[in-house]
C-alpha cells in the first residue's frame, strides 16, 4: 500500500504550480482534504482508495463539529477526484470501542428543552444531504465500504447502511435505540431498512430497541463480512484488492440496486421533521434518559483516540 495522509512532507509532492500532488502520479489533491479536524484521510495511490476516520474530539457522535467535516470531506472529494482517480471509498473510526453513537444527544435534549424546533430540523436536513449524496457515491463511480470496530447505533447505524458493503468485527454491535426514550431513528433507518428487510421487520427492529451483534446483522443480510477483532482493516483492504477487477461488475449491480429503492432526498427530509415533531413530544422522564446515555458518550469521549 501506497497511502497519502496529513504526513504532507512525506507523503506530498508539489507540481510546478505548487499544487499538491500524490506521490507516483497520483491525482492533484488539496492538502484541506488531509487537514480536517474530525476525519484522518488517506489515499492509496496503488488501488485508488481512500480511507477515512472518524477522530471525534468530543463524544463519538455526529457533533456539529463533526457534520461540518463531513459535508466538507463531501466537498473536497467531489472537486478533487475524477472518475479515473478513485474507485472505493472507506470509512471507519478511530474512537477506542465505538464506531459512532450516532445522534448528537446533548445537543437534541437542548433543543427540545428550548423547544426550538427549526435547529432540530436544520441539524436532521444536514445529516440527511449527507447521507443522500453518500448514496449516490458523489457523482464518481465508487464502490463505498463502511468499517466498523466498535459500536454503532442510532444515527451511526443509519450512516452504515448508506454504504454498498458493510465489514464489521465480531465485537461490534448494532442497534437504534431511540425508542427507549420515545423517539425513532429519524435519518434514514426506515427509509433504508424497509427496501432492504420489508415494513414489517424494518419496523419490528426499529420498535425493539435491540442491540444486534455482527452475526445477527449477517444472518438479516444487512452487513456482508464479520471477521475476527483486530482483523477489519486487513479485510476492507483484501476486499479491495479482490475486487479491483470486478469494480464496474459491483459498481453497476450496486447501481440498479439504488436505482430500485427510488430513495429521494425529500422523503428522507420529510422523515426528519416527523422525528422533530416527536421528539417535541418528549416527558421530562424521557429527556432524563437521553440525558443518561449523552454522559455515556462523554465518558466515552474521554478515552484517548487510537492512532494508526
Amino acid at each position: 500500500m501506497n497511502r497519502v495522509s496529513t504526513d504532507f512532507e512525506q507523503h506530498i509532492i508539489l507540481d510546478e504550480s505548487g499544487e499538491a500532488m500524490v506521490a507516483r502520479g497520483g491525482p492533484s489533491i488539496s492538502p484541506e482534504l488531509f487537514g480536517l479536524r474530525e476525519l484522518r484521510v488517506e489515499y492509496d495511490a496503488d488501488t485508488k482508495s481512500l480511507w477515512t476516520h472518524m477522530v471525534p474530539k468530543g463524544r463519538p457522535s455526529f457533533t456539529p463539529s463533526m457534520l461540518l467535516d463531513f459535508e466538507r470531506w463531501q466537498d473536497l472529494i467531489e472537486a478533487n477526484f475524477g472518475p479515473d482517480d478513485l474507485r472505493f471509498l472507506v470509512l471507519g473510526s478511530h474512537a477506542p470501542g465505538v464506531f459512532c453513537y450516532g445522534g448528537d444527544l446533548a445537543l437534541f435534549r437542548e433543543l427540545i428543552i428550548a423547544g426550538d424546533r427549526a435547529s432540530l430540523v436544520e441539524y436532521g436536513h444536514r445529516c440527511c444531504r449527507i447521507l443522500h449524496r453518500n448514496i449516490n457515491t458523489l457523482g464518481l463511480p465508487l464502490v463505498t465500504i463502511g468499517l466498523v470496530q466498535g459500536d454503532a447505533l442510532g444515527g451511526g447505524l443509519e450512516a452504515l447502511l448508506s454504504f454498498d458493503f458493510i465489514i464489521a468485527e465480531e465485537s461490534a454491535s448494532f442497534g437504534l435505540p431511540e425508542i427507549l426514550f420515545g423517539l425513532f431513528p429519524g435519518m434514514g433507518a426506515h427509509a433504508f431498512l424497509s427496501r432492504q428487510l420489508g415494513s414489517i421487520a424494518a419496523e419490528r427492529l426499529i420498535t425493539s430497541g435491540k442491540s444486534l451483534s455482527a452475526d445477527e446483522m449477517l444472518g438479516l443480510g444487512l452487513i456482508h463480512e464479520v471477521v475476527p477483532d483486530g482483523a477489519g482493516e486487513a479485510a476492507v483492504q483484501s476486499f479491495i484488492e479482490k475486487n479491483s477487477r470486478r469494480h464496474a461488475g459491483l459498481l453497476g449491480s450496486r447501481m440498479a440496486t439504488k436505482r430500485s429503492w427510488d430513495l429521494s432526498l425529500l422523503e428522507l427530509t420529510e422523515i426528519t421533521e416527523i422525528w422533530a415533531d416527536t421528539a417535541l413530544k418528549l416527558t421530562e422522564r424521557d429527556l432524563k434518559l437521553m440525558g443518561r446515555l449523552a454522559e455515556k458518550q462523554r465518558r466515552a469521549a474521554q478515552q484517548p483516540a487510537e492512532v494508526a
